[in-house]
Order: structure tokens, then C-alpha cells, then sequence
């Protein structure tokens, strides 16, 4: 054998595992046990092996380039999950090419079919989150091209990876009731044509407490700044006066804590506040925000890895799936026992 010229099917032959799960274990996917890693590695190194990337560009017509659109740039929580997903494509060999839509459907559309003139192998997609319009994403994937949509939702033939916001939501509405609030507010974006993975999940809590919503808890920010959420909690605040706010963003609820700052409410002594996303800058506020974990770790490396799965399965693409990652409620300062 000329070893130096070693393929991937010799390593599946020496080893007796599938090309597939060879191609898994070289690119450390935890899909394939550490063990089962460790003995295709060995092989690989035994036989000389080492991936051509030019040639598998040539032959598979790959440019290792993924897309990575964004719905919204402001929004911290997907550019930091950009950021991360960037750093582990880099770590497989892939360039990422970034669009936004600013959260409009046509500039979505047109991104994505920027995406297919530039020949990338694969997209990764927060779509608009405004109308639950996939339409364009479903007959992407019917036509046999891998992408992963990077939200929760039913499934709608693509692939989804998310955390699980309506239990995340869930979790932190049910930690006020626990604590003893009964008039719990939100500040969340929600609409009944877009997301409504968080307000479900709030309202949930609030029905299995028995609690009914009343007129004037909801109130929508508008964009995802602390300016937003500070006018916003001026709304809630002058229309009715909650013991508890559940803020469906981090970023906002910095807005929130500075509006109860300046009217001289403690937190969480006069009103309880607990956020979502679990921001850096969350912890170093002056009373630490209590919040959800998007689990941007997790998040990103499954949707990694069932992306790559569907590039490797690209003449026949697998049964589309939707991955919803726990969520992790993390308590600080910020909320507390209702007066």
C-alpha cells in the first residue's frame, strides 16, 4: 500500500468501522465515543493518513464555506453565538460567510440565495423571527441542500437546533411563583405570527399556578437595547405595578434595572426581575441578574455537528429533525421573595 496515500476506506477496512463513522471520529465529532475515536486515530496515523482538501473540494465540488445568517446584529446573544460558531467551523477546516436580514423576510431571501451563488457546502440560519414564513427554507431542503435553523419550533421539514425557550421561560416564571409573586409581568417580543416559545412558556407557568394574565403584563420592546427595555418597563410600570418581571432578553433587562434605579424600586426587594440568555454583562450589574442559559456551548456544537452530518449525507439527506438543548435556570441577585 502506498502509505502516504491512505483513504478513508482503508481506515474503515482496518478498523471495521463505516466510512461515515471514520469520517466522525477524524473530525472529533462526540457523536462517536471517545474509545471509538481513539482506535480510528491510531489507524489514520498507522496508515499516514492525511485529509486532501483540495481534492475533496474537486471531487465533491465543496468549498468549505459555510453561510451564517442572522436575523439581527443587535441582538448580543446570536452574535455571540456566531462568534462561537466562527471559532468551531474554523476548527474543522470551514471559512464562514456572515449576512444579516435585519429581520426582514426579503432581505432573508436574499441572503440565502447569496449564499447558493457563492457555492457554500452548507447554511446555518436564525431566520426572521417576525411571521412564521419558512416556505423558502422548507423547498431548500426538499431539494436536497444541507442547513440547520438555529430556533425552536414544530417541525416543518428542516432541521432545527435550539435551546428550549418555552421551558427556559417556563422555568424562570416558575421560580417567581415559587418565591411567592403572584402578579408576574413580562417584557418579551412575542407575537402570534413569530416566536412565541417564551411568552408560551410564561403564560404555562402562570395557568398551572392557577394565576390568570391580566390585561397590561405583556408589554413588547421595541429591539432588543437596554433603551428598549427601559421605555418598556416604563409601559408595564404606568399600566400595572407586578411584583415580578420576566424579561425575555438579557440586553433589555439592563434597561429594566436602570429604570428601577432612577424611580427608586429595589431590586428584589420592591420588584423581582430574572432575564434570559445569561449574558456576561448580566453578572456585573450592580444587583446581578438573575437569568436562563442559552447554553450558547451546547447550541453550537450540535448544530455543528448535525450540519456536518447532512453534508457528509448530501446525495441522500436524513429524515430532518428538531434538537431542543435544555435550558439552565442561573439565580442571583436579582429576584427574591414577593412583599
Amino acid at each position: 500500500m502506498n502509505r502516504s496515500g491512505a483513504r478513508l476506506s482503508d481506515i474503515a477496512n482496518r478498523t471495521g468501522y463505516s466510512k461515515n463513522t471514520v469520517s466522525l471520529a477524524l473530525r472529533d465529532s462526540p457523536r462517536i465515543p471517545e474509545a471509538t475515536r481513539d482506535i480510528i486515530r491510531q489507524a489514520a496515523n498507522a496508515l499516514n493518513y492525511r485529509p486532501n482538501h483540495a481534492a475533496k473540494s474537486l471531487t465533491s465540488r465543496q468549498t468549505k464555506t459555510i453561510g451564517l445568517l442572522l436575523a439581527d446584529i443587535t441582538n448580543p446573544i446570536l452574535t455571540e453565538t456566531a462568534k462561537a460558531l466562527e471559532t468551531e467551523l474554523a476548527k474543522l477546516g470551514y471559512g464562514t460567510l456572515f449576512a444579516t436580514s435585519n429581520n426582514t423576510l426579503s432581505e432573508e431571501i436574499a441572503a440565502v440565495e447569496m449564499f447558493r451563488s457563492r457555492q457554500v457546502d452548507g447554511m446555518l440560519i436564525y431566520p426572521t423571527r417576525g411571521r412564521r414564513n419558512y416556505r423558502h427554507l422548507v423547498e431548500l431542503r426538499r431539494s436536497g441542500f444541507p442547513l440547520v435553523m438555529m430556533i425552536p419550533g414544530e417541525e416543518i421539514g428542516v432541521d432545527m437546533v435550539s435551546v428550549d425557550e418555552q421551558r427556559g421561560a417556563h422555568m424562570a416564571v416558575r421560580h417567581l411563583i415559587d418565591l411567592g409573586h403572584r402578579r408576574i409581568g413580562t417584557i418579551d417580543g412575542s407575537n402570534p405570527d413569530g416566536n412565541r416559545q417564551k411568552f408560551d412558556g410564561y403564560s404555562q407557568a402562570l395557568a398551572e399556578a392557577g394565576i390568570a394574565i391580566e390585561p397590561g403584563w405583556q408589554v413588547e420592546p421595541l429591539g432588543f437595547t437596554p433603551k428598549s427595555g427601559y421605555w418598556a418597563m416604563d409601559t408595564l410600570m404606568n399600566s400595572v405595578r407586578p411584583s415580578a418581571v420576566f424579561v425575555a432578553n438579557d440586553y433589555i433587562a439592563v434597561g429594566v434595572m436602570k429604570w428601577c434605579l432612577k424611580y427608586g424600586l429595589a431590586v428584589p426587594g420592591d420588584i423581582a426581575i430574572i432575564g434570559f440568555d445569561n449574558l456576561e454583562i448580566g453578572e456585573y450589574l450592580g444587583v446581578s441578574l438573575s437569568t436562563v442559559s442559552y447554553q450558547t456551548r451546547d447550541v453550537t456544537r450540535m448544530a455543528i455537528d448535525r450540519l456536518m452530518r447532512l453534508i457528509d449525507s448530501r446525495d441522500s439527506l436524513p429524515e430532518p429533525r428538531v434538537t431542543l438543548i435544555e435550558p439552565e435556570l442561573v439565580i442571583r441577585e436579582s429576584t427574591g421573595g414577593a412583599r
